[in-house]
């Protein structure tokens, strides 16, 4: 990777300066090319003003938004280090995470700022307000300072400003981001990645999947989350696109709306999503004596088959060329359907520490049951592997991360010897360098005799059954035990009993989809959701 992000920026800059770039979804809130560029001088200028320098970080806490993404855009060129800090932390982490990332600034939305403790903030020079760049806290020199941002602000940059004029940089080497990742098996911690590694992710976006003429994208997933952050915003952007922020709450019908009226060229989701759709829509259907026969007939299924994708991807705005998926493995079940259909579908791997891609491929390469294979830059091993070809993934190259802030014990126990990235992730690789991810090192269960089960898997074939809404598998004294959240439809509809019995045959069908040596015991109901992190992973940690 010679070229940072930022090149291929300008360049779309100097062609599409009068085209949109970036809108909030539902407002009239929205910034052309050219616009977008002149706000981030603006920033610039009052970066200046404050006295904040080369290498400083600063904070950024709020729901995804045009605004967010400029004060991204204008940390980044003005090479400070952007603290990109999830909006659904508490109020209390996010200034502890303030604090720790030593920030000498922090941008803040509306809905994250009404509930922080000001008086936790008081280590910052300054408070910013995302939805119009005001002072929210700021000592009365700064109240002053910032009087005069807009005077300094005109005389650095006239009306006036031509394209040519305007040219974003910085050094691929350097320091450009703090990601604190979501926790799921503990506290979060501050992953350090440099230019040349965001560089080489929106890099891969453009080879793997590349953006077509007057393309639009509905942002859906959190952009202070490394998957949103590349694949909803850095590459599409990068590559010209328009990028609508949904800033509420993504609510089903909100979405469908957005995505209607937007018709992007991609949609980028968890597989948690898909799964609900596939569950509510498509198992009815399935459900059909006469579907499943005629679905395997060769002229009749095709038809069937053609009808199902087309009335997918019309749900999705009609106009979808790609369809990824990451964050989780994707039910089998539901995968299986999606490529029956010839769906677009393709299935990412990644993690924060590569900020985030690892392994990927275009729709029409991609493998069932694989997550791709290694992106630009970057190679994969499997580590120790045991007679099945299992073993821990290991990674190295360009997107790997400079290591976590302020935490040398854990940077130390990421790398091995030799400079390769543990992942945590246990796998396979195929001859041809596929990925198969088998479940997380740590929560790999040691069977009574020896053998290595993934709880994962066995929650895949769980997870599609009736009235499971979600659920995990722990070991309790050798056994395994599957705790269940009912779907809120039969919690509400059944009563206690007959969701039981309705477990008690979920029990004995999972037990005839599993080899014997992970057969699970008891279904085990939970009455309240599990905890999640942001990112909406289980915090398996708490459940034993």
């Amino acid at each position: 990777m010679e070229r940072h992000y930022l090149s291929y920026l300008n360049n779309v800059i100097v062609r599409k300066w009068e085209e949109p770039a970036l809108t909030n979804y539902g407002s009239d809130e929205e910034y052309t090319f050219g616009e977008m560029a002149v706000e981030m001088l603006r920033l610039h200028s009052l970066f200046r003003l404050l006295g904040i320098q080369k290498g400083d970080k600063i904070a950024l806490a709020g729901r995804n938004s045009a605004r967010w993404a400029i004060a991204y855009l204008a940390i980044a060129s003005y090479e400070g280090v952007v603290v990109s800090i999830l909006q659904d932390f508490q109020p209390e982490d996010i200034a502890h995470l303030c604090r720790h990332s030593d920030a000498k600034m922090l941008f803040v939305g509306p809905y994250v700022w009404k509930n922080l403790q000001k008086e936790d903030l008081s280590a910052l020079d300054a408070v910013i307000g995302l939805s119009d760049w005001g002072l929210l806290r700021g000592s009365e020199v700064i109240q002053e300072k910032m009087s005069h941002w807009h005077e300094a602000f005109r005389k650095e940059c006239p009306i006036g400003l031509q394209p040519e004029d305007v040219h974003f940089s910085a050094d691929p080497d350097t320091l450009a981001l703090i990601n604190y990742t979501s926790g799921s098996t503990g506290s979060p911690k501050g992953v350090m990645l440099n230019g040349r590694s965001l560089s080489n992710n929106v890099e891969t976006g453009m080879d793997f999947l590349p953006v077509p003429p007057k393309a639009r994208l509905v942002s859906m997933l959190p952009l202070a989350h490394m998957f949103g952050q590349i694949c909803e915003f850095l590459y599409p952007l990068c590559s010209g696109c328009h990028i609508y922020f949904l800033t509420k709450t993504p609510t089903p019908s909100i979405l469908l709306r957005a995505l209607q009226e937007v018709q992007p060229y991609a949609v980028v989701m968890v597989p948690l999503v898909i799964e609900k759709i596939y569950k509510k829509n498509l198992n009815p259907l399935f459900s059909m004596r006469a579907i499943r026969w005629f679905w395997k007939t060769p002229v009749i299924g095709d038809i069937i088959k053609g009808a199902v994708k087309k009335q997918l991807k019309k749900s999705f705005g009609g106009n979808i060329k790609y369809f990824l998926l990451g964050g989780a493995a994707l039910n089998p079940t539901v995968e299986d359907c999606l490529l029956d259909i010839h769906f677009p579908l393709t299935i990412g791997y990644g993690m924060t520490e590569c900020g985030p891609l690892i392994g990927g491929n275009h729709p029409k390469n991609f493998k069932a049951r694989s997550c791709g294979r290694p992106v630009l830059n970057m190679q994969v091993r499997i580590d120790q592997p045991n007679a099945e070809g299992v073993g821990e993934i290991l990674v190295k190259g360009e997107n790997v991360m400079l290591g976590y802030y302020k935490n040398e014990e854990a940077t130390h126990q990421a790398f091995t010897e030799d400079g390769w990235m543990r992942t945590g992730d246990l796998g396979t690789l195929d001859k041809k360098q596929n990925i198969y991810l088998r479940g997380r090192n740590k929560t790999m269960i040691l069977g009574a005799n020896g053998q290595n089960i993934y709880p994962e898997e066995v929650e895949d074939k769980l997870n599609n059954m009736e009235g499971v809404g979600e659920s995990i598998v722990v070991e309790r004294e050798g056994r395994l035990v599957a705790l269940v959240f009912p779907e809120e439809t039969v919690a509400r509809q059944l009563s206690l009993e007959e969701i039981q019995r309705m477990m008690r045959e979920n029990l004995q069908k999972l037990n005839t989809l599993i080899p014997g040596y992970s057969q699970v015991s008891d279904i085990e109901l939970k009455e309240e959701p599990f905890e999640k992190t942001p990112k909406k992973s289980i915090k398996r940690f708490l459940y034993k």
